[in-house]
């Protein structure tokens, strides 16, 4: 049995982006072409369009569709713009559709990012909190989408890099796993 890839993402727009608010019109258009499942293992394509999260390679997942659309709509991304695309195969494959110019980073280092100024950075796995060589690497008006998780909810956050600094402010809650080496740092607290 076959899977119509081409329905299933028709589906995943119509059931799960745009219920959830995603009014981004050239978003909507790039999320109904760009093959979801050419970014997975061929083992796992039948998943491609679910409501699930799937680990494509050890320790990294991409988002769900409803938080990956929600997070690139936040972004607010333009044609012609840069994006840093880490650990983001997805995300990276729907803005280059739309037209950006796209550098993806999905090295084992992800910490530590290609020098340049970016107007968009867009990661796909959770992190305790947002390292700031990502934040330094945005452009003057450049915005970060990244979802933040310590505990079972997370909520996404978007950076945007303004003259006086990095401003944060908290987007929709999600629940993504956590990108390997991530995981927020244990202490002691008094």
């Amino acid at each position: 049995m076959s899977t119509d890839f081409a329905a299933a993402r028709l589906n995943m727009v119509e059931s799960q982006i745009r219920t959830a608010d995603v009014t981004d019109l050239p978003l909507q258009d790039a999320l109904r072409v760009v093959a979801r499942e050419s970014v997975v293992p061929a083992s796992k394509a039948y998943l491609a369009y679910a409501d699930a999260d799937i680990e494509y390679a050890p320790g990294r997942w991409l988002l769900r569709p409803r938080e990956v659309g929600k997070l690139l709509q936040a972004l607010k991304p333009r044609e012609g713009e840069t994006v840093l695309a880490i650990a983001a195969p997805y995300a990276a494959a729907v803005l280059e559709k739309m037209g950006l110019s796209v550098t993806r980073h999905d090295g084992e280092d992800l910490k530590t990012v290609p020098a340049g100024a970016y107007d968009v950075i867009v990661c796909e796995g959770a992190v305790a909190v947002a390292p700031k060589s990502w934040q330094d690497a945005l452009a003057h008006g450049g915005r970060l989408g990244v979802v933040e998780r310590t505990g079972p909810v997370g909520r996404a956050a978007i950076y945007l890099r303004a003259e006086d600094g990095v401003g944060r402010r908290a987007a929709f809650d999600a629940s993504p796993p956590l990108l390997a080496g991530f995981e927020a740092e244990t202490g002691f607290s008094f």
